[in-house]
C-alpha cells in the first residue's frame, strides 16, 4: 500500500511538472488579449481545399459557406477532392453543382487524408500556375464557416504568419455527452492553449481542420506543391514537423469555423484510438528532435512574427502534447487496480483497496471538471445549446476525458489501425446553428438545386 502511495506520489510530480504550463495558460487568456493587427492588410488569392468521402449531406453547406464569405469571390477557389467515394454517392457532383473544382480519386491502397491532401495539391500543381494561390485552407466537408472567416485569418496571415489555426466551434454540441465532449476539449484547445500560445508568441498547434498554410511550405525545389505527411494524426505530424523547424504557427481568435461531432461511442472510440495511436507515431517520429530542440541554439530568424523568439519553448510545448501521457495515466490505473485487488484479496483491506483505486481517478475528476467547468462558463455564449445542457455536459465532461484511459491501454498493443469513415449527416446553416437550443433541425441537405446525376471522372471539372 505505501509502495502504491508513493508511485502515485511521483507520477502525480511528473504530471505536475510537465504540465502546470498549461494551466497556467489558464491564467493567461483570462487576463490578457491578443495584440492588435501589426501588418498592412493586403487581400490575398486563397484555395480552399476540401477533402470528402461519401459527404452528399453537408458538402453543399461548407461550400454555399465559403461561397458567401465577405471577402472578394474572386479570389477565393474551392477545390474538392471526393475519395474514395462509394458508388452512387453525389459529393462530387454536388460540390460541382455548388461551385467547387472537383477531382476523383480513387485509391484502396492509401487511404486517409494525407494522402487525399497529397493527390489534390498535385492535381493544383497540374492544372495552375505556379503564383496562382498565395495560400491555402483546409476544411472537412461538415465544416460550416462564419461570414467574416477569411477575412479574419486574412489579417492575421498579414502578421508574418505562414501557417495559422482557428476557433473552432461545434454544429451539434447539444446532441449527447459524447459530442459535447468533443465540443468542449475543442473550444478549451482554442481558447485556453493556442489563444495562450498565440499571446504569448509560442507556437500553436493545427487540429484536424479549420487551417491555413502559406505556399512557400509547400512547394518542393521545383515549385511543385508537396503534401508529406501521413500518419494516422496527419495534422499534429505536420505541427511537429513545422515546429522542429523553427515554424511559428499562428491562430486567429476571430475566425470561427463549426464542425460535426460523432454521437456513436463506437465511432468515437475508432476515432479516439486512431489519434491515440498516430499521437505514439508522431512521438516516435518526433520526440528526438522536439526535445533536442528545447535546448537548440538558433540564429535569429528574420521575418519572425513574434516579439520573443520562443521557438524552444515550441519545442517543448509539441513533446509534451505529443507525448504518451496517456499512456503514463494508464499504467497508473492498471497498477493502481493490481494493487487494489492484491489488497482486496490477499489481504482483506477492504477500505484501502477502495481507497487506493478511487482516489486517482476522483482527483482527475475534478481537475478535469474544473477545466471544463471553466471553460464552459467563459465561452457560454459561444456554446450553442440550451442552457441546462450546458451545465449537464459539463458534468459529464470528466466521465467522457476517462473514456480515453482504456483507449490509451490498447493503442500501443493494437496493430492495425486505420482510417474509418465518420459519418456526417447535420446540414445546418449558420444561422440555425445559433437558433434556439442548437437542436437537430429538419432542413434539406443542400441549399441547391442539383441536376440529375452525372458522370465524374480523374479529371477537373
Amino acid at each position: 500500500m505505501h509502495t502504491m502511495y508513493i508511485i502515485n506520489c511521483c507520477v502525480g510530480i511528473t504530471f505536475l511538472l510537465c504540465y502546470a504550463y498549461q494551466l497556467f495558460y489558464i491564467g493567461v487568456t483570462l487576463v490578457k488579449k491578443q495584440k492588435p493587427h501589426t501588418g498592412e492588410i493586403k487581400l490575398h488569392r486563397f484555395a480552399v481545399m476540401i477533402s470528402a468521402r461519401n459527404e452528399e449531406k453537408v458538402i453543399g453547406g461548407l461550400i454555399e459557406s465559403i461561397k458567401t464569405q465577405d471577402y472578394p469571390s474572386d479570389l477565393i477557389t474551392v477545390f474538392v477532392v471526393a475519395d474514395n467515394c462509394s458508388e452512387g454517392d453525389r459529393t462530387a457532383e454536388i460540390a460541382r453543382k455548388a461551385g467547387a473544382v472537383v477531382y476523383v480519386r480513387e485509391d484502396k491502397e492509401k487511404i486517409g487524408k494525407g494522402f487525399a491532401l497529397e493527390f489534390l495539391l498535385s492535381k493544383i500543381s497540374d492544372d495552375y500556375k505556379r503564383d496562382a494561390f498565395d495560400a491555402f485552407f483546409v476544411f472537412d466537408a461538415d465544416n460550416i464557416l462564419s461570414p467574416d472567416y477569411i477575412t479574419e485569418m486574412n489579417k492575421t496571415y498579414c502578421d508574418g504568419y505562414r501557417v495559422l489555426t482557428s476557433y473552432r466551434n461545434s454544429k451539434n454540441y447539444g446532441d449527447n455527452w459524447i459530442s459535447a465532449g468533443y465540443a468542449l476539449w475543442f473550444l478549451r484547445e482554442a481558447k485556453y492553449l493556442n489563444n495562450s500560445r498565440m499571446i504569448l508568441g509560442t507556437s500553436c498547434a493545427i487540429s484536424g481542420t479549420g487551417f491555413m498554410i502559406d505556399r512557400s511550405i509547400f512547394e518542393n525545389e521545383e515549385g511543385r506543391l508537396e503534401w508529406k505527411y501521413f500518419l494516422l494524426t496527419e495534422d499534429i505530424e505536420f505541427t511537429a514537423a513545422n515546429v522542429v523547424n523553427g515554424e511559428i504557427i499562428g491562430y486567429c481568435d476571430n475566425a470561427v469555423f463549426y464542425d460535426e461531432q460523432p454521437v456513436s461511442f463506437k465511432q468515437s472510440w475508432n476515432q479516439r484510438m486512431r489519434w491515440a495511436k498516430g499521437y505514439l507515431q508522431v512521438y516516435a517520429g518526433y520526440g528526438r528532435r522536439m526535445l533536442c530542440g528545447i535546448f537548440k541554439k538558433r540564429e535569429k530568424k528574420e521575418n519572425y512574427p513574434a516579439k520573443r523568439d520562443m521557438r524552444a519553448f515550441s519545442c517543448f510545448d509539441m513533446t509534451m502534447t505529443t507525448m504518451p501521457a496517456m499512456i503514463l495515466s494508464g499504467f497508473l490505473a492498471v497498477a493502481d487496480i493490481l494493487a487494489a485487488f492484491i489488497l482486496l484479496i490477499g489481504f482483506g483491506q477492504v477500505k484501502n483497496a477502495m481507497l487506493l483505486f478511487s482516489m486517482p481517478i476522483i482527483n482527475a475528476s475534478i481537475l478535469v471538471y474544473l477545466i471544463g467547468l471553466i471553460t464552459t462558463v467563459t465561452e457560454w455564449k459561444n456554446i450553442h445549446t440550451k442552457n441546462y445542457k450546458k451545465i449537464l455536459y459539463s458534468f459529464t465532461f470528466p466521465f467522457f476525458m476517462l473514456t480515453y484511459i482504456p483507449i490509451a491501454l490498447v493503442s500501443p498493443f493494437k496493430k492495425k489501425v486505420e482510417w474509418k469513415h465518420i459519418d456526417h449527416s447535420r446540414s445546418v446553416t449558420l444561422d440555425e446553428i445559433k437558433s434556439e437550443g442548437g437542436e437537430k433541425l429538419d432542413v434539406p441537405s443542400v441549399r441547391i438545386k442539383i441536376a440529375p446525376k452525372a458522370e465524374d471522372n480523374n479529371k477537373q471539372f
